[in-house]
C-alpha cells in the first residue's frame, strides 16, 4: 500500500488508534498507541520516541529516536475497539534522528543478514513451531504453574480442556491474515501447538511476534496464562521452537538436489554443517534464559548434542522427508523465548558462512542419541550443547560470524544483559527463574 491507500482504508474501517509496534533487543514486544490523526505524521517519519528507556536500546544523554513504519504490517486487532472504532497495528523499524538505521533494533539485524543473502542470490524461508503453555490463574488474577488440563499428545476433548482457548487464539490469527496450518495439544500436560505457514525470514520474524502476542492476549481473555517459557513444569517436556529452514534462489528451491546425498543439494549440505559449526554460539541467541537450559536436559525430547540426521528426531537438526519444493532443514534447539529477529539473523549468517566456505557436513547420526554416555558420544564424534547460559554466551562472544551479524551495540548489549541475568540466578533462591519468565514470556 502506498500512504494515501493506508489512511483511507484506516477511514474504510473505522480505525481511531494505531499502534506502533517494535520489538525491543530481548524480544518483548513494545508499542505506542497514536489517534489515527497522527498516523500521517509517523508515516513520515516524525514520530520521536526516548530509546534510553528501552532495554539495550540508548543512554540517556543520546536517546531521541524515531520510528519507520512497515505499511506492509498494517492490520486491525480483532479483539480492540469495535464498537467504539477499531485499533489496528503497524510493526516499524527504528531510526537514528538523522534517519539512518539504529544499529540496535533486531529487525534492522536481521534485514541486514537478509542483504547478505541476496548479494548471493538467495531468499532465506522459515516456518517455525512454537509450543506453549497454558495455565490457570489463582482467585487473584495472579498466573499459576498449575496447568488447566492433564491432556496429553493429540489429545482430544474433554481431556483436552484447551480446545475452545486455541480455536479462538486461531480464529484471531485468520483474521489477523495467519494461514494457519495445525493445532493440537502437545506431550507435556497443559502444552499446546499452532502451526502457521512458513514465509520470507523478516515476514516470518513479524508474524512469530504477533503470534506470541495473540497467545497472551487470547488466554487472557479466556481467563487463563499463557507462557512460552520453555521449562515451566519440572519433570515434564519444555516448549521448542522448531525452525524449519530453507533457501531459494530463482524461485526454486535451493535445498534440493535429486542426485544429491539424502536428495539434498550441495548448497543444503553446506549450510547444515555452517549451522553445526556455529551451533554453540547460535544457541545463545536461540535459547537466550537460564530457564531454556532446564529443557536442553536428556530424556525429554529436546537435543542435547550437535549432530544431524535425515529423519531422527533426537538430532539438532533433522531434515523432514518431503522433498522437492519442500525440502528443508529443521533446526530443533531453538525456544519460544528467543527474539526471533536475532535467533534467525544468526542461523542465517551461519548457513551462509557454510555456504561461502563450502563447509561438508559430519557423517549424519540415524540412532537415537538422547541418551548417550560419553564414551559413545565421543566415538560417534559428536560433542553437546552448552549446559547453561554462561556457557552459552562464551561461545557466542568468541563467534566472529555470529557478533559480526549482530553488530556490536547488540552485542554488547546481550552479552552485557545476559551475563548479568546469569550472575542473578546464581545468587537467588530456587524458583527464581519462575517469578521473572511467567509473566514475560
Amino acid at each position: 500500500m502506498t500512504k494515501k491507500e493506508l489512511l483511507a482504508q484506516c477511514k474504510a474501517n473505522n480505525v481511531r488508534f494505531v499502534r506502533l509496534q517494535f520489538t525491543e533487543l530481548y524480544g518483548h514486544l513494545k508499542n505506542v498507541s497514536i489517534p489515527v490523526e497522527e498516523l500521517s505524521k509517523a508515516l513520515d517519519n516524525e514520530m520521536m520516541f526516548d530509546g534510553s528507556s528501552i532495554r539495550g536500546y540508548k543512554r540517556i544523554e543520546q536517546s531521541d529516536m524515531y520510528f519507520r513504519p512497515d505499511i506492509s504490517t498494517f492490520a486491525i486487532l480483532p479483539w480492540l475497539g469495535r464498537d467504539t472504532g477499531n485499533v489496528a497495528r503497524i510493526i516499524c523499524d527504528v531510526l537514528e534522528p538523522d534517519g539512518s538505521a539504529f544499529a540496535g533494533d533486531p529487525r534492522g539485524a536481521l534485514k541486514g543478514q537478509i542483504a547478505e543473502a541476496k548479494k548471493m542470490g538467495f531468499t532465506m524461508n522459515v516456518g517455525p513451531e512454537a509450543e506453549f503453555f497454558i495455565f490457570n490463574r489463582d482467585a487473584d488474577g495472579t498466573p499459576t504453574v498449575d496447568p488447566h488440563d492433564k491432556a496429553g499428545y493429540f489429545d482430544v476433548g474433554p481431556m483436552d480442556k484447551g480446545e475452545s482457548v486455541r480455536r479462538a487464539i486461531e480464529d484471531t490469527l485468520v483474521q489477523l491474515g495467519f494461514h494457519i496450518e495445525v493445532s493440537h495439544h502437545e506431550v507435556a500436560i497443559g502444552q499446546h501447538e499452532i502451526g502457521f505457514r512458513h514465509a520470507d525470514a523478516l515476514t516470518c520474524a513479524d508474524n512469530l511476534t504477533t503470534f506470541r502476542y495473540v497467545v497472551r492476549t487470547v488466554a487472557a481473555q479466556n481467563g487463563m496464562h499463557a507462557t512460552f517459557m520453555p521449562k515451566p513444569i519440572f519433570g515434564e517436556n519444555g516448549s521448542g521452537m522448531h525452525c524449519n529452514m530453507s533457501l531459494s534462489k530463482a524461485g526454486r528451491n535451493a535445498f534440493y538436489d535429486p542426485k544429491g546425498q539424502e536428495q539434498l543439494s550441495d548448497t543444503a549440505l553446506a549450510y547444515i554443517a555452517g549451522l553445526l559449526a556455529h551451533l554453540p554460539g547460535i544457541t545463545a541467541i536461540a535459547n537466550p534464559t537460564v530457564n531454556s537450559y532446564k529443557r536442553l536436559v536428556p530424556g525429554y525430547e529436546a537435543p542435547v548434542y550437535i549432530a544431524w540426521s535425515p529423519g531422527n528426531r533426537s538430532a539438532a537438526i533433522r531434515i523432514p522427508a518431503k522433498r522437492g519444493s519442500a525440502t528443508r532443514a529443521e533446526l530443533r534447539t531453538p525456544d519460544p523465548t528467543a527474539n526471533p529477529y536475532l535467533a534467525f539473523t544468526v542461523m542465517l549468517a551461519a548457513g551462509l558462512d557454510g555456504i561461502k566456505r563450502g563447509l561438508k557436513p559430519p557423517a549424519p547420526v540415524n540412532q537415537n542419541i538422547y541418551h548417550l554416555s560419553e564414551e559413545e558420544s565421543a566415538k560417534l564424534k559428536i560433542t553437546g550443547l552448552p549446559h547453561n547460559l554462561s556457557l552459552a554466551i562464551d561461545a557466542f562472544a568468541a563467534d566472529k560470524v555470529l557478533t559480526t551479524a549482530l553488530g556490536p551495540h547488540i552485542t554488547e548489549a546481550f552479552i552485557a544483559e545476559k551475563r548479568a541475568e546469569w550472575k542473578n540466578y546464581q545468587a537467588q533462591v530456587h524458583g527464581w527463574e519462575i517469578d521473572q519468565y511467567m509473566e514475560t514470556f
